[in-house]
């Protein structure tokens, strides 16, 4: 990344506000217009989410590299793409960005800002779809910068819009921000208790994402390597 770290983390932190802002927003308001339709709520939810990312992704992107989620950051880094040692910033970054966004979203809506999630999200079957979902996510990024760059911003929106629908656990698929929707009251929101089965799901499924990543596109070696490898011939 060219641009210095602070203006990288400002970027980072921005970003993860207006997606929990548009996740936990968009949660409340598909809640109040279709009461008593969850389908129509989740179709509300996932549509705006996959949206908000692409938009966030375009804007973003060539800032921080728009990962807006640690999972992304630490795959950037062990793809040699983001130094190790800003991967702590970029998560606290994603943290507070994460916890304005969800107090901006219940502010907006006239709720308490200050609340605790009552939702019981928990079970092996959650688990497993957090970890399908990261694993899914990390896979369509890392696939796509290394096939396709400038289809990032298209495919992670895609890919999120559709996993809201096919994991029982609307594909969370972030450890930053499914620990600050346990700051949420709303439908959107996770009991804190629940947190860390989430969580640990999470980071399995990323760093088999990875893996996988690395054996489908495996980084080319530079050519100045392949040049030092090679045994020289000696004159005759």
């Amino acid at each position: 990344m060219s641009e210095p770290l602070f203006k990288r983390l400002v970027a980072e932190a921005l970003g993860s506000a207006f997606l929990l802002a548009t996740i936990v927003g968009s949660c409340i308001m598909g809640a109040e217009l279709s009461p008593g339709s969850a389908a129509l709520a989740l179709l509300v939810t996932s549509t705006s989410t996959g949206a908000m990312l692409v938009v966030l992704i375009w804007l973003l992107g060539p800032v921080s590299g728009a990962h807006l989620n640690p999972a992304v950051s630490i795959a950037f880094a062990a793809n040699g793409q983001l130094k190790w040692r800003d991967v702590a910033p970029y998560c606290i970054a994603q943290l507070a960005g994460f916890l304005i966004g969800v107090w901006a979203a219940h502010a907006m809506f006239e709720l308490p800002v200050l609340q605790i999630a009552v939702t019981a999200r928990t079970g092996s079957g959650q688990w497993l779809a957090e970890g399908v979902a990261t694993f899914g996510l990390i896979l369509v990024i890392l696939g796509c910068v290394a096939r396709a760059p400038t289809v990032v911003p298209v495919a992670v929106g895609l890919y999120i819009g559709a996993a809201y629908w096919f994991t029982a656990s609307t594909a969370f698929a972030n450890p930053a921000m499914t620990v600050m929707r346990a700051f949420s009251a709303t439908p959107a929101g996770i009991l804190p208790q629940h947190v860390a089965g989430f969580v640990v799901a999470q980071l399995i499924g990323a760093a088999m994402a990875i893996a996988a990543a690395r054996y489908f596109w495996p980084r080319p070696i530079p050519a100045s390597s392949e040049n030092e490898a090679r045994p020289r011939r000696l004159p005759a």
